[in-house]
């Protein structure tokens, strides 16, 4: 068995010791019951133009954890002329944006309808209302990560529950044929979402981030940096910011996943390294494939495309 034989099957075999704090279960369960009592999404959609014929395009702005107004692209492929189409709900890379329309063709030609938004504060159309109550190093993730009920990540994925909560009560969405993706940041709120969210029926998540985060911080070039700045500025707060992203990290919460789920890794990835990936795949009991690139950095290859769309055909049977 040669190098790289030896080096897959050992990451099979990864699973690293749990960092799920005691009340893990219980504090997701208080959070996503005081979400459900708050009805539907507040959001207003405004239609634009878009060079693509045969779709219909929206902006919307809903409301998300608090009252900041998550901005994002709602496209429909209305070529198709159904009743009713399967969406998927996407979320960007970290530092990024939901970008243009024109974006989306691929999943539009596949007769997926896309919902698409702008995570909170980064360089999208999407604002950050969070009180930021102490200082915080460069970037977003350490805005308020001492405690996990006023840090950052929590107000992210909440953003990202309301948009899947948004996208199903849409009259041109089926429901039940709802999807997540994303890739790096945007994989990892796909995979934390289809864990925490019983609304999604599939869930794509590429390259994905927010998996073994104690590992990560001392490892990865990506966001993660940030953390690590934050706690070489103030040692002292060390244990309290991991606990706070114990709460954040797939690799904790992939158990509760009970959706097919795609999941893609690089195994020369220094961003979202492949121990971290396969800390929270291994972890995962519903059906689940993936996809390997041994000689990749952060990215997949422009051939995975067409691997994530037949996926995604199959799950909401196209």
């Amino acid at each position: 068995m040669g190098y790289l034989d030896r080096k897959i099957a050992d990451l099979y075999q990864y699973t690293p010791e749990l960092t799920a704090p005691e009340d893990l279960h219980l504090y997701w369960s208080k959070t996503l019951e005081q979400l459900s009592q708050r009805g539907s999404v507040a959001a207003e959609r405004q239609q634009v133009s878009t060079t693509m014929r045969g779709v219909q395009a929206y902006q919307v702005n809903y409301q998300g954890y608090d009252e900041t107004k998550v901005s994002g692209w709602y496209l429909i492929p209305s070529m198709w002329k159904e009743n009713t189409y399967p969406c998927v709900v996407l979320f960007h890379g970290y530092a990024g944006s939901s970008g243009l329309p024109e974006s989306y063709a691929p999943w539009l030609l596949a007769g997926i309808a896309v919902f698409a938004i702008d995570l909170r504060g980064q360089t999208g159309s999407t604002g950050d209302l969070l009180p930021q109550e102490g200082g915080m190093a460069k970037g977003w993730i350490t805005k308020g990560i001492d405690d996990k009920d006023s840090c950052y990540y929590k107000a992210l994925v909440i953003d990202c529950l309301r948009a899947v909560d948004w996208a199903a009560e849409q009259p041109e969405i089926d429901p039940s044929r709802i999807g997540v993706a994303g890739a790096s940041q945007g994989g990892g709120l796909a995979m934390i979402v289809s864990a925490l969210s019983r609304k999604p029926a599939f869930a794509i998540a590429d390259i994905p981030n927010m998996c073994h985060m104690d590992w990560g911080i001392f490892h990865s070039t990506g966001s993660l940096t940030e953390a690590a700045d934050y706690v070489s500025q103030y040692p002292d707060r060390w244990e309290k910011v991991m606990r706070t992203l114990s709460y954040f990290d797939n690799m904790n919460l992939a158990d509760r996943i009970e959706i097919p789920i795609l999941v893609s890794v690089s195994l020369k990835d220094p961003v979202c390294m492949p121990e971290t990936v396969f800390a929270a795949y291994n972890r995962i009991e519903s059906d689940k494939e993936l996809h390997i690139y041994p000689f990749r950095g952060h990215s997949t290859g422009e051939k995975h495309l067409r691997k994530v769309l037949e996926f995604a055909q199959r799950q909401v049977g196209r």
